[in-house]
């Protein structure tokens, strides 16, 4: 029996430049994919307009590579993958596999925070209006490579989740679990924060026929506060001056051994030994509680 070979991928958003967290998440996949001897893709995920920043595209692809980061192959843009989302759409539309729903969030917090159905059976059509998938299979667990067994909430696993959004932008889980697919992304490194996103991801993988890729959850990179570090939060980007020693910081995030004479060594460098001394084992978790 052969094993497919090993691709990993990146996939930031370019609503500003990194940040310590999404280096850590970086730096993490990439750790992953190379100690596999594995590809490294890099995607930006250029489908919400109102939260993307002018030029921030250009410059994580140039902050990657100052940390000594390269991808293989061309980078992937969401925004030219569109009438693939609308042709899966279409087709799931015309299979009953998915519906128009005219819920508002007011209406679905009032109900308990989780959508209900209340669409499912009502054959709507027209502008202005949400797109679900019909979950008719739904994830309740799934296996990660960090956590073990992952139990996911009853109730939001079974949800016919949103698919395309009411002002016309594709969903996350839509086209991330399209473009994984896709790609042939053989394994999903990224940041915890996105644990319990991963059952409907492996719902569109389960209703194209296709294996989900295995799935590893990083830690997070939290502020004084308790919260993870993001561009929402008004993160700092990383500075261009201190990139040996930044490397040093996520590596020590990831529970990675370093040693203090690194900081002498190029990035490159730095990343070579990163690859060579990698360890699951000693990635630390977060509370799933909390």
């Amino acid at each position: 029996m052969t094993t497919k070979p090993y691709i990993g991928r990146f996939a930031p958003s370019p609503s500003g430049p990194l940040h310590l967290g999404s280096l850590v998440a970086a730096l993490g996949s990439y750790l992953q994919a190379r100690s596999q001897q594995g590809q490294w893709l890099l995607r930006i995920e250029d489908i919400d307009p109102p939260r993307e920043q002018a030029g921030a595209s250009d410059l994580i692809q140039k902050q990657l590579e100052q940390f000594g980061l390269y991808w293989d192959g061309e980078v992937r843009y969401q925004s030219q993958q569109l009438k693939r989302y609308q042709e899966q759409i279409e087709y799931w539309l015309s299979q009953q596999q998915a519906y128009y729903c005219q819920c508002t969030r007011k209406q679905i917090k009032a109900s308990g925070g989780v959508y209900l159905g209340h669409c499912r059976n009502k054959q709507l059509s027209g502008d202005g209006l949400a797109l679900r998938f019909d979950n008719q299979q739904a994830i309740y667990h799934f296996h990660d490579q960090v956590y073990g067994e992952v139990q996911l909430p009853a109730a939001e696993a079974a949800e016919d989740f949103i698919i395309k959004r009411r002002d016309g932008l594709y969903a996350y889980n839509l086209a991330v679990s399209l473009d994984d697919a896709d790609q042939g992304i053989t394994e999903v490194v990224r940041g915890a924060d996105l644990l319990y996103t991963t059952g409907k991801q492996i719902a569109i993988f389960q209703r194209l026929a296709l294996p989900a890729p295995a799935y590893l959850h990083l830690p997070l990179v939290l502020d004084q506060h308790g919260n993870k570090l993001s561009k929402q939060n008004h993160a700092p980007s990383i500075s261009g001056k201190q990139n040996q020693q930044l490397l040093l910081k996520a590596l020590n995030y990831l529970g990675q051994a370093n040693e203090s004479q690194w900081i002498e060594l190029s990035c490159e460098q730095i990343v070579d030994k990163a690859v060579a001394n990698w360890q699951l084992a000693t990635l630390p978790k977060i509370s799933l509680n909390s």
